[in-house]
């Protein structure tokens, strides 16, 4: 069965590993453009995933680090992959950079963890509930035109896919129950939202938690997501937290900032650990 992909992270599994193997082969990036004929801001946009380079650049920059073999062509396979366009991509003119990024991300993830105080998350939003939150957020932002927000929307629908992909996509999704009690629209809204949430719960790879109002709050934060990946193409990927503001997102990568026991249940099992 066919493993799920994303150009957006296979340019950046690619860019990590070129980045590790440019370290261990003893080079700084103005060397390696010095050799390859390149700027020095092209090596700088491949290895922050900024660009992705042609399968022959791929092979002729592998020689440089005295790469071969089964590995070289995976690199080079990956490549290939990280240049084709993903469907959100058709999106992009309408979503923020970061949420786009954020789709890209989630494509390819195995698993994901959410911990929403404050909102029902996207993945198990109805169009109804999707429609008054997009609104209201966009006009709080700033005037967005009515097309835009549809595209959004649209997007936000396509996107909840995943939840029947195969291989199976594990979601973990822990509320607070004041979101529960937040109307968003009318009544008839909120009640095919929480119809929306039992039928998803009753899915073999949704985990849902409900975290009460008078129980023990053993995590004081805004909403977050973790998305975790597996292996592709022999080589792993990092886990990576995303929090949404009002007016944009941040993607945190770096070991010391991602809450790596956010998915992990406290005693009880009913809610998330603490960063």
């Amino acid at each position: 069965m066919p493993e799920p992909s994303s150009p957006t992270v296979r340019r950046r599994r690619l860019a990590a590993e070129l980045r590790k193997l440019r370290e261990r082969a003893g080079l700084i990036g103005e060397q390696v453009a010095e050799r390859m004929g390149w700027s020095t801001s092209k090596v700088s946009r491949i290895e922050n995933a900024h660009s992705t380079p042609r399968p022959s650049e791929i092979r002729e920059l592998l020689l440089l680090y005295g790469i071969d073999g089964e590995y070289a062509e995976q690199l080079v396979a990956l490549a290939r992959e990280a240049n084709r366009k993903g469907w959100w991509e058709g999106y992009a003119g309408a979503l923020p950079d970061a949420h786009t990024e954020y789709i890209g991300l989630g494509a390819e993830a195995t698993s994901s963890c959410h911990w929403a105080p404050e909102f029902v998350p996207g993945l198990v939003q109805t169009e109804d509930y999707a429609r008054v939150v997009i609104t209201s957020n966009a006009r709080a932002i700033a005037h967005v035109p009515p097309g835009e927000i549809q595209s959004r929307i649209e997007a936000r629908m396509i996107r909840q896919k995943i939840l029947e992909r195969e291989p199976p996509f594990e979601l973990d999704l822990v509320l607070d129950e004041s979101v529960l009690l937040r109307r968003i629209g009318q009544n008839e809204v909120m009640q095919r939202q929480i119809d929306r949430l039992i039928k998803v719960s009753e899915l073999e790879t949704v985990t849902l938690r409900i975290l009460p109002l008078d129980g023990p709050h053993a995590i004081i934060t805004g909403g977050f997501t973790l998305l975790q990946f597996g292996t592709a193409r022999e080589i792993d990927y990092h886990d990576v937290a995303y929090l949404e503001h009002l007016t944009g997102a941040n993607n945190f990568e770096a070991e010391k900032d991602i809450p790596v026991s956010a998915c992990v249940r406290a005693p009880g099992g009913n809610v998330p650990s603490t960063w």
